[in-house]
């Protein structure tokens, strides 16, 4: 008898904790975090739901991961950088990345079993401000100070009504007709003389505040900001 064609199926590529998180991701960017099911995420990956079990605990557990992930792709503080280069860096990293993912803005820091990923990127930031100076308290009053502004900001960009400089304009614009001009006209200058400008961009206001911080954790640190730590005692 002749011999049957095998097919040109290609392989199934097994299951595992990592492809489901990937595919969590993939579907929370697509259509928001309150679309997530573990239906769906079967459906994504090509197995019933229950076997998603097999790889992740529960929803939570779930969630765990796909925030590791995440933080995974922000990269960790140069080591060869100084420390506000380092930090400028990395908050420019961290904006990029949650631009991508717009759900996990408000999921960053609430996790309470936090993934390999998280830890380390955590330590690699604490580190990097010890390592140039920082003081325990200032390290994490650093932390706190640049994590409020980087999160903060992204959570805003997501709400506001408009993407593109051409969008801002014209809603400005629109905005500008709605109320006689002298009845607020501290808001209308603004508008006039600063939003509706050649080549406005509110994505720049990121870099201004966050140099205001860097500069004042210098000042905190007395100008030591950029020297190794001290020898205990010394």
């Amino acid at each position: 008898m002749a011999r049957r064609n095998a097919g040109t199926r290609a392989p199934r590529i097994p299951l595992s904790r990592e492809r489901v998180l990937h595919a969590a991701v993939a579907l929370a960017d697509e259509s928001g975090l309150e679309a997530l099911s573990m239906r769906k995420l079967g459906e994504a990956v090509g197995v019933e739901a229950m076997s998603l079990y097999n790889h992740v605990a529960n929803k939570v557990d779930l969630l765990d991961g796909m925030i590791d992930v995440v933080f995974g792709e922000i990269g960790l503080p140069s080591s060869e950088d100084d420390w506000k280069t380092a930090m400028r860096e990395r908050a420019g990293a961290v904006r990029r990345v949650l631009s991508r993912h717009r759900w996990a803005i408000g999921l960053m820091e609430s996790r309470t079993s936090p993934g390999p990923a998280t830890l380390q990127h955590h330590d690699a930031v604490i580190g990097c401000l010890r390592n140039a100076g920082f003081s325990v308290e200032l390290a994490a009053h650093a932390v706190s100070a640049l994590d409020s502004y980087i999160y903060g900001f992204a959570l805003q960009e997501r709400s506001l009504p408009f993407d593109t400089p051409d969008e801002t304009a014209e809603l400005a614009q629109a905005i500008l007709t709605t109320f006689p001009r002298d009845a607020y006209p501290h808001l209308a200058e603004l508008t006039t003389e600063h939003v509706l400008q050649p080549g406005y961009d509110y994505g720049k206001e990121f870099e201004f505040g966050l140099g205001l911080i860097l500069d004042g954790l210098e000042r905190a640190g007395d100008g030591t900001g950029n020297r190794p730590v001290s020898p205990q005692g010394s």
